[in-house]
């Protein structure tokens, strides 16, 4: 099974992981969470990510990186982590992925970071239909004793 690892803005990370274990509490037992906060530097970030992936480490063998926005300090941090085999780093973590890579850490790491990916943009939809414009919002029977007309 994979270890996971979030690194993320504070407090970003410590949030995803209170909402894996809410819904999957039975599976976050290899689930590491980063906050990075404002004031460290590049290299504290990078020491708190090592030391947060040494401790995934001691339960998996393979480890999986989310982190929140490519090019911030938390992806940087983690790219320099990364070794690109046995440790992934996968940017822009959401719950959908967050929850599929939970579902999935039993796979192969290159498979994981599929269905992660997966689920990161099978999540984001639009959830609502705009309002048709210079339309009714209920639609009125075409009834000549109403003199509702339609042309």
């Amino acid at each position: 099974m994979a270890g996971l690892v979030i690194v993320a803005h504070a407090p970003l990370a410590t949030a995803l992981q209170a909402v894996a274990a809410h819904v999957f509490p039975d599976r976050v037992a290899g689930l590491v969470a980063v906050d990075v906060l404002p004031q460290w530097s590049a290299e504290q970030a990078e020491t708190a990510l090592r030391t947060a992936v040494e401790q995934a480490a001691g339960t998996a063998r393979e480890i999986l990186i989310l982190a929140d926005v490519f090019g911030a300090t938390p992806s940087n941090a983690a790219q320099r982590v990364a070794d690109g085999t046995r440790w992934r780093l996968v940017c822009g973590v959401n719950v959908p992925m967050l929850w599929r890579a939970l579902c999935y850490a039993e796979r192969p790491l290159d498979e994981l970071v599929e269905r992660a990916l997966s689920g990161a943009t099978q999540g984001v939809m639009p959830a609502s239909v705009q309002k048709p414009q210079d339309q009714p919002l209920h639609c009125v029977p075409n009834d000549p004793s109403h003199s509702h007309h339609q042309q």
